[in-house]
């Protein structure tokens, strides 16, 4: 059993701690009142608002945050009560760059650091499913591997620290990328009056089929945009692929303008929704939107 403090119980974060409940970790949840805080004792987890009185005794320290700012103020906070050996895993997807600095400006020797942020969305948090990529020293990445197999099924480290991050831009661009193009055949064939469902089963089960069209479909198929993954999120997480393409010089076309879809819907109001809703938007485009 480890002693964990999780600090961000949001969609994600929360189904991921109560996994790690389940496999007889010792985990407490650090979170403000309200309905997070309601949520988390609802599953049964210990909660707390007081961060340096959770991260003090905690073997692992995990943050699962939306941003970089989150992050860096998250562990600014935790870090003076941190006891030596503990592990600080920071799950969130933020800049590469920034996790880099916070390792070398606010986490100390004495403490370890993975980066291990984490794709498959809510449902595959719930189910314990989700694709885990680590930075960070092979060491502290074994230590860990107990902790990561109570929340993910595909756990892979990837390089020193940072790789993590790097890794998961790149997922987030093939997503992106994805569910635009599932979009517009979406589009495409219900213009030619196909039969939709019928459709996307031959096309899945195809060299053209994708996860994304697996997990997807229902959200298709219904034009329900319930969040997952928020478009606000992806968004920010695009502008973190372009920003780190810049700083190498890469040119990267259609990221590009999938980045620029996504935040047009984010800039009209719709950031709340799942990124999926790039469907409602090729829709509009085309005339057939309500």
């Amino acid at each position: 059993m480890t002693s964990i403090a999780f600090i961000g119980l949001g969609v994600m974060g929360l189904p991921m701690a109560v996994n790690l409940k389940r496999r007889g970790h010792e985990v407490t949840g650090v979170v403000r009142p309200g309905r997070a805080h309601a949520g988390a004792l609802e599953a049964g987890l210990a909660v707390t608002d007081d961060l340096p009185r959770a991260v003090s005794g905690a073997d692992v320290v995990i943050t699962m945050l939306p941003d970089t700012p989150d992050v860096r103020s998250a562990l600014t906070d935790a870090v003076p009560h941190l006891r030596a050996g503990a592990l600080v895993i920071d799950m969130s997807t933020i800049d590469p760059t920034a996790t880099r600095e916070i390792r070398a400006r606010i986490v100390p020797e004495s403490v370890g650091m993975l980066d291990a942020p984490v794709s498959g969305g809510e449902a595959g948090a719930v189910d314990g499913v989700l694709s885990i990529m680590v930075g960070g020293s092979k060491e502290h990445f074994s230590a860990a591997l107990p902790v990561f197999e109570a929340m993910g099924r595909t756990i892979v480290h990837v390089g020193p620290i940072g790789a993590g991050q790097v890794v998961k831009a790149a997922n987030q661009l093939i997503v992106a990328g994805n569910i635009q193009m599932v979009a517009e055949a979406v589009a495409f064939l219900d213009a030619q009056g196909a039969d939709l469902p019928a459709a996307l089963d031959v096309i899945g089960g195809g060299l053209a089929g994708s996860t994304v069209l697996e997990r997807k479909r229902p959200a298709f198929l219904g034009r329900s945009y319930r969040p997952g993954f928020r478009l606000a999120l992806h968004a920010k997480d695009l502008g973190i692929v372009q920003d780190t393409a810049a700083a190498a010089g890469l040119s990267l076309p259609l990221t590009a303008a999938v980045t620029q879809l996504v935040r047009a819907l984010v800039a009209r109001g719709d950031g709340h929704l799942d990124h999926a809703a790039l469907l409602k938007l090729t829709e509009e485009l085309n005339g057939r939107g309500v």
